[in-house]
């Protein structure tokens, strides 16, 4: 029986890499910088097949707008700088990225980590929480739902 699969959100301001950087690198990266020693014990506990929710994090863009999944688990990274990184890679963009006022506004997501810890780079997503954003913003392109549009 393999691991069961876990949700979590991935913040990045968008001036520094942006779902656009993501999708045009082919879709993989290294997920690295995070200095934040509870969000690294976060991205050390990732398994290959994870998926992220890809969130735009700053003053002018703090949404939901993508979906990535766990291609490589914790590595050193080998900077120097004694930190690691996850290679992640493009699943889907959000069918309507999901911004954090509307999230918020939401008795659904009551109680979303987001929330509790926002300047926390590295959240863990509850399976209840990240089903119901999936649901505000209509899934992400990828997720095997029916386009609507058909």
């Amino acid at each position: 029986m393999g691991k069961k699969r876990q949700y979590w959100l991935l913040k990045t301001e968008p001036g520094e890499w942006s779902w656009e950087d993501q999708e045009a690198n082919g879709g993989i990266s290294k997920w690295d910088g995070v200095k934040n020693k509870q969000a690294q014990k976060y991205m050390k506990s990732m398994n290959v097949g994870d998926l992220c929710f890809f969130y735009h994090s700053g003053s002018k863009a703090r949404r939901v707008v993508g979906a990535v999944s766990v291609m490589r688990e914790w590595y050193t990274d080998d900077d120097g700088g004694g930190g690691g990184a996850v290679d992640v890679k493009a699943v889907g963009e959000m069918r309507r990225a999901v911004d954090l006022a509307e999230m918020k506004k939401d008795q659904g997501l009551k109680g979303f980590g987001l929330f509790k810890q926002p300047r926390l780079s590295v959240v863990p997503v509850d399976k209840v929480f990240w089903d119901k954003i999936c649901e505000i913003g209509g899934g992400f392109e990828g997720d095997g739902a029916v386009d609507r549009d058909d």
